[in-house]
């Protein structure tokens, strides 16, 4: 890997990773579009309740739950971009048939459930290619930067998304705002197909078992100093951040009265903050430790969340939990590129995969419980019983990586990283 040019923006010169960069903004478009277009497709189209929500929802993440660690093992033996292009065209055929069914009449809860967890597979398979292949695009120095412009275009995305889902809803229809997330994730193949950059072929797996594979990946994990203590807080942080976000469209919608485009302008908010978040990232990991500014990251989303919980209905909703949103998306933008580049840093080439696939096979899994659950419990305790309960579990997510190591970890030196710490 050539040295980081001596330039304002050194990113630039790595066009590689530049076109990922374009693509994984085109696709994030389209995944937040998709994500306030199917609550909506449900509420409004199919009349699901908040328990239909849980499960589809759960449908989405169940894929990792069962091949997440597959995953793993598998792309640490494959090349990744090939991957990148396939799950990004099989998203956007899926996307295209769920609008399909949607205007002929035909799309039930059950049918979309299980189109669900077919596009809940590509994302898996995209997600854990992209975290693995973007260390091979630019030197380690430079990651923080390149993992900030990922989270940048991300939370920008989370932004502009839920906005533009929103009025796509309110101007046409729900199947519309679907055909437009297909769209995004069939042009961001043809941009990743588009990559020349050589990518060198992972070893061969020789010998080696799946199992033993399986073991090494998730005891580099959860043996490490730092990083299992950073691991077990992030995976309490989905489950119970997916308390919140399964009930809020629902929430904000019946409970709240706000329609589609107010819904997506609250959310929207978040990626806004989030934007200012990623950009300060790289300087504030440098400033005060990669480990502080993630704990500091981590105790604004119960805070947020509490004011969501607080929100009256009516038109003040919108400001209170457009300020809500924009707190909760601070904290994401600070800690999104900063623990990906830490993990990835600090974690040999050849287990990556494994170690981003174990990783996100159990934040991910967790999703897989804690969706039926938030639709269930909503049903019988009520939409605000269920947040504030939420709310509970990040403050304890929180309290584990503020008293762990993890809150001193800082970014390994170029010369460090390969060799990488010892687990324990």
């Amino acid at each position: 890997m050539p040295a980081e040019p001596r330039r304002r923006f050194p990113i630039l010169a790595y066009p590689a990773f530049v076109r990922l960069w374009i693509a994984d903004a085109v696709s994030s478009l389209g995944l937040f579009v998709v994500n306030l277009g199917m609550q909506f497709l449900m509420i409004h189209h199919l009349g699901a309740d908040q328990a239909d929500i849980g499960i589809v929802r759960s449908a989405q993440w169940l894929p990792t739950l069962i091949f997440g660690l597959l995953a793993g093992v598998w792309l640490d033996r494959m090349r990744r971009r090939p991957v990148l292009v396939a799950a990004d065209t099989l998203a956007a055929v899926v996307l295209g048939t769920i609008a399909g069914l949607a205007f002929t009449d035909l799309l039930t809860v059950p049918v979309l459930a299980a189109l669900v967890f077919v596009l809940g597979f590509t994302t898996m398979f995209f997600r854990a290619a992209q975290q693995s292949y973007l260390p091979a695009l630019v030197p380690t120095r430079v990651l923080p930067r390149a993992w900030a412009r990922i989270e940048q275009t991300m939370t920008a995305a989370e932004s502009v998304g839920p906005i533009l889902a929103g009025a796509l809803i309110r101007l046409t229809s729900a199947p519309v705002a679907i055909v437009v997330a297909a769209a995004t994730h069939a042009a961001s193949a043809l941009l990743l197909a588009g990559i020349r950059q050589p990518e060198t072929a992972p070893e061969a797996a020789g010998r080696r078992h799946l199992i033993t594979d399986l073991r090494e990946g998730a005891s580099w994990v959860y043996r490490h100093r730092t990083l299992a203590p950073y691991a077990i807080g992030l995976h309490l942080w989905f489950f119970f951040n997916s308390l919140v976000m399964t009930l809020y469209v629902f929430y904000a919608n019946q409970d709240l009265g706000l329609d589609s485009f107010a819904v997506g302008l609250t959310l929207g908010f978040a990626g806004v903050t989030g934007v200012v978040g990623a950009g300060l990232a790289p300087w504030a990991g440098m400033r005060f430790g990669i480990g502080r500014v993630c704990v500091f990251s981590d105790w604004l989303s119960p805070l947020a969340y509490l004011v969501v919980l607080l929100a009256p209905a009516g038109p003040m909703a919108v400001v209170v939990l457009s300020a809500a949103f924009a707190l909760h998306g601070v904290g994401m933008g600070l800690k999104g590129p900063l623990e990906g580049s830490y993990r990835n840093a600090v974690t040999a080439a050849r287990l990556r995969g494994r170690m981003n696939a174990t990783i996100r096979t159990f934040n991910w899994g967790m999703l897989a419980f804690s969706a039926p659950l938030a639709g269930f419990l909503a049903v019988w305790w009520g939409n605000r019983a269920t947040i504030a309960l939420a709310v509970g579990g990040l403050v304890v997510a929180a309290c584990v990586v503020t008293f762990s190591p993890f809150r001193t970890a800082r970014m390994p030196d170029d010369d460090d990283a390969p060799a990488v710490a010892p687990p324990s």
